[in-house]
């Protein structure tokens, strides 16, 4: 199993539980979310492993989670694996925890970075008007046509894996959009997002310009292994550009079926996902068909599994 990759999931795969057992089991984990926990004065473990839910999705919480339940997960593997994955890449905020896996961010700078990525995405969503829809069924570029022609602002936020688009932009504007689609592929293939904002559209442009120099506090690192851009898809390895596509992924669109294509066109073959849920994992089935072996990490009994997996392939 020579060539594994690891993705990394993004906002909406939080739950409340997540991380729990694991901590319980390898002191390891515990150990990085003792560290999130200083890093904000606050009990975030808490959060992740009880609730409650209402607080735990709101985004300045969420994606500090998500991140910090994914790391804890891939520290164990790491643990126990040592061998580095072929590839990496991360949904969105995934990418943050990619960018661990790779060696190019501390955990501490990766939660720096996502703290005030998430604050001042939180703080535009509350002031813009803003929501986002999945399309399932329908070709991206008649998609793309049906946002051109709707009044108000709406883009192409996500390109999931082939016939599952999700757009964003200005409620009115995602509202005509899904009611053009749905008289298409049906109402039941259009529906809204639970989201508190236009994610990765031009709404969010003043929290990518407070972001910007953010990033310029940290240092980040030459990747030790082969990371997947989000906005361009592609294989990233100067510092300069992966700090620049950061900026950009605030409002630029979620290339991921592109992403899953770079991964396998490179020869990789074995995809795991690490962290809460196991949606990258679908997602991954529906670009690479029966073609690829897909496993995802998030107690005990599924980390042995790919402990096993890696650990006899390696």
């Amino acid at each position: 199993m020579e060539k594994f990759s690891y993705i990394f999931p993004g906002q909406g795969s939080q739950k409340v539980g997540m991380g729990a057992e694991l901590v319980q089991n390898y002191p390891i984990a515990r150990e990085i979310f003792d560290e999130a926990d200083a890093f904000i004065g606050k009990a975030l473990s808490q959060l992740c492993f009880e609730g409650p839910e209402t607080e735990l999705k709101q985004t300045e919480n969420t994606q500090l989670a998500i991140l910090t339940c994914s790391v804890a997960t891939l520290q164990i593997l790491k643990h126990h694996i040592n061998v580095l994955p072929k590839a990496v890449a991360g949904h969105s905020l995934g990418e943050y925890t990619a960018l661990v896996a790779s060696g190019v961010l501390t955990f501490a700078d990766a939660f720096k970075l996502v703290s005030a990525r998430a604050k001042y995405m939180a703080e535009v969503s509350v002031n813009q008007n803003g929501t986002m829809a999945a399309i399932l069924g329908m070709d991206k570029k008649r998609l793309q046509q049906i946002c051109d022609k709707v009044d108000g602002i709406v883009r192409i936020a996500n390109y999931n894996c082939p016939g599952q688009l999700v757009i964003s932009g200005e409620v009115d504007a995602v509202h005509q959009a899904v009611a053009l689609a749905s008289e298409e592929i049906g109402s039941r293939r259009c529906r809204l997002l639970p989201v508190s904002g236009a994610f990765h559209s031009p709404l969010m442009e003043s929290a990518a310009e407070k972001f910007k120099p953010i990033l310029d506090t940290v240092t980040f690192h030459p990747p030790e292994t082969h990371i997947v851009m989000n906005v361009t898809g592609d294989v990233i390895s100067d510092t300069d550009s992966i700090k620049h596509l950061l900026y950009q992924q605030i409002t630029a669109p979620v290339q991921w079926e592109k992403t899953l294509n770079t991964m396998w066109n490179s020869g990789v073959t074995d995809y795991v996902e690490i962290g809460p849920g196991n949606v990258l994992s679908g997602l991954v089935k529906r670009t690479l068909a029966d073609s690829s072996n897909i496993m995802n990490v998030e107690d005990s009994h599924s980390l042995s599994h790919v402990i096993d997996e890696l650990g006899n392939g390696a």
